[in-house]
Order: C-alpha cells, then structure tokens, then sequence
C-alpha cells in the first residue's frame, strides 16, 4: 500500500507480464500484451494499426480527447538482463526486491504503460474522451508515434508517461512542461587531393573542417523559458572522419554535430557552410516540446500534488520523448511517468512500484478532473 490508498487491481502483474515480453528487435508481442489486456480488462474501443501502435478508448468521442501515452518497444537489453528458456528461445530476466522490479523495460516505459492502461480501465472521464496510446518505435527517432500523427491521430491533450519521478526532489513524480530535442547533422569538407609533400598542390579538406568546427564552437547555445522554466540547449562536435593515408592530402573530411534544441529556438548551424567546399546536412532532428496550455499543465500538477506526500513542480527534462511529435503537430502536452534519472537503458534498470502506483492514481485524476481544463 502506498501513503493514498490500496495497490490498484493488476497493476504490478501487468507490469512484470509486459516487461517479461522481448520487444528490442520486434514490439509485435508485446503490442499483442497490450492488445489482449485492455480487451479483456476494459470496456475501451481498442484498434491496432497497420504500423503496430495500440489504442483504447473510452468516453464521450464528441468531447476533446485526452491521451495517456507510452511505447512498448525498448532499447537492446543488457548481458544481465538476457536469458534462454528451455525451447532456446530469448526471454528478459524479470526480478522483484526491495519493492522495486528490475528488467529492460521496466522504468522505459513499461511500468508506466502498464499504469495508464489500468487508470483508463477504472476512470470515469470527466468532460474528455480518455484514449490510450502505445506506440511502436519510440527508440528509434518516433516511427510509431509519427505514423499515428500521419494518419491523423489528433488529442487535443497527452500526459506522455515517460519519466519525471526525482526531478525537483527525492521522492516526488514532477510534472514536465518542457523538453529539448535533438537535431544531429553533419559537416563535409571538400578539397582536392595532392601527395604530402607538396600540400600546396592540393585543397586540404581537414583544415576547411577544421575552420568550420570553429565556427560550430563560436555558437551560443539555444535557450528559452516556459511557464518559468529555463530550457537551454546545446552544440557538440562529436566526430571528425578525414583522410585515407598519412602521405595524402585529404580530399574530405566529415565532422559530426549534436545538439540538443530548445523550444522555438535552433542554433545557426547553417553559417559553416560559409567556410569554401562545406555543406550541412541535417540527419535527425527529433522535435523539443513545450506545453501550450497553461491551465493543463497546472491540472496534471494539481493532480500530481494530490496523490502523494512530496511537493512536485513543473520541471523540463533534458531528452526528447514522442512528446515532441505531438506538441509539434498540436497536442498540448506535459510529461508525467514513473522513470527516474539514470535508470533508463541501463543493465540495472529498474522501477518502483510505489511509484507505478503513484502515476496510476495521477493519470486516473487528470482524466476525472478534466472538465477543469477541457
């Protein structure tokens, strides 16, 4: 039991179900997890679409829709947390101690996906359709949720559950209104070739990088605020590739760049294709987000602050998350889920379920109170 109540119906076997799933190199079975409980469990609408993603419904469809959000694929599993049944078959290792459950998947975001669907079985929507959402390919630049906003997947509000538990403080599950995103692009210099020992026969494609990545350096970084909330971003050259042999003037050079963008903001990467013979590309740029509803984003903290002991805040989070797509396309959004800072991707990964509890009990009080903000 946690400090507001008794443990929801399901929610931790749910949890440890989904999590057991491998869904690394193919979501498809867990998407069937998700699938199977919320036809079983809820008297949700549930579709499965072509690319994979799993939505259930429930209220009114005339009212504005606001979408609990999460994805059911994970990113490749540690050494620890890989085991062979006796077919030979790859299954997670899944454990449970000290009141927390351990296994890829479990803080990204498969606990949280399990809270959302147990709040949108057991909520009685107040003034919104409640729709569910799992997408596919969330770790691999938002395939699923870019797909669904191609089709016209449209809510007008999203809790997107990914982490925001001890952000301002130990103990608390903030509300996020702002994330960054990331935009990764390269640089290639172009020269001409000649042998070493007369580099003045040839155009040396190292040094134009090397102009450019200076000019990369004399950048300030992208910063913005929202409801309050300092948002800055950042610019790293992370890579330099040039040349073919100690004895050849390069011909080409190719720097790598990571930045992190801020809401509205971009740093003026293009002005190194001033320097002769360098071209930008841009290879990603996973969209930041920024909440575009104030009186929503207070509802979720109002919500947030209900249901447990610690104050939450309104905090930003340093990575992008589908949030962005759907800000991007015109959902206001915030962040609200069970993942803790450096939990995620990690061979230790884990999640609390007090805290999976907590975001149940959030998410079920967002929805019920929406008449407030819808």
């Amino acid at each position: 039991m946690d400090e507001h109540g008794t443990h929801p119906d399901g929610l931790r076997a749910l949890t440890r179900e989904l999590v057991s799933v491998p869904s690394h190199d193919d979501p498809t079975a867990a998407g069937d997890a998700v699938e199977s409980w919320l036809r079983e469990e809820t008297d949700a609408t549930v579709d499965r679409d072509e690319h994979g993603n799993v939505f259930g419904r429930v209220g009114d469809p005339d009212d504005p829709t606001l979408a609990l959000v999460g994805h059911h694929d994970v990113v490749p599993p540690g050494d620890p947390q890989v085991a062979t049944d006796d077919d030979g078959a790859e299954t997670y290792v899944v454990e449970e101690r000290d009141g927390r459950l351990y296994g890829r998947g479990s803080a990204d975001m498969k606990g949280a996906v399990a809270a959302a669907m147990c709040a949108v079985r057991d909520a009685d929507p107040d003034g919104v359709e409640l729709c569910f959402a799992s997408f596919v390919g969330e770790e691999v630049g938002g395939v699923g949720a870019r797909a669904a906003i191609d089709d016209g997947f449209a809510p007008e509000y999203a809790v997107v559950a990914e982490g925001s538990t001890n952000y301002s403080a130990d103990g608390v599950t903030d509300v996020v209104v702002a994330h960054k995103g990331r935009r990764a692009s390269t640089l290639v210099a172009r020269g001409e070739n000649a042998h070493a020992s007369v580099p003045e026969d040839g155009v040396n494609a190292v040094y134009r990088a090397c102009d450019a990545v200076d000019a990369v350096r004399a950048m300030t970084f992208p910063e913005t605020t929202v409801m309050g909330e300092s948002v800055r971003g950042s610019v790293a050259v992370t890579e330099i590739d040039g040349g073919t042999a100690w004895n050849v003037v390069p011909d080409r050079c190719e720097v790598t760049i990571d930045e992190r963008t801020v809401p509205g903001e971009r740093a003026p990467l293009e002005r190194a294709e001033a320097v002769e013979g360098v071209e930008w590309t841009v290879e990603q740029d996973l969209p930041p987000m920024a909440c575009s509803d104030d009186a929503f984003a207070d509802a979720v903290l109002s919500a947030a602050r209900g249901v447990q002991s610690g104050r939450p805040e309104h905090v930003t989070k340093p990575h992008a998350t589908d949030a962005g797509w759907l800000a991007e396309a015109g959902t206001a959004c915030v962040v609200c889920g069970a993942s803790e800072p450096g939990e995620a991707h990690t061979d230790t990964e884990s999640v609390s379920y007090e805290v999976l509890d907590r975001c149940y009990r959030i998410y079920r009080a967002v929805a019920e109170g929406a008449s407030g903000f819808a």
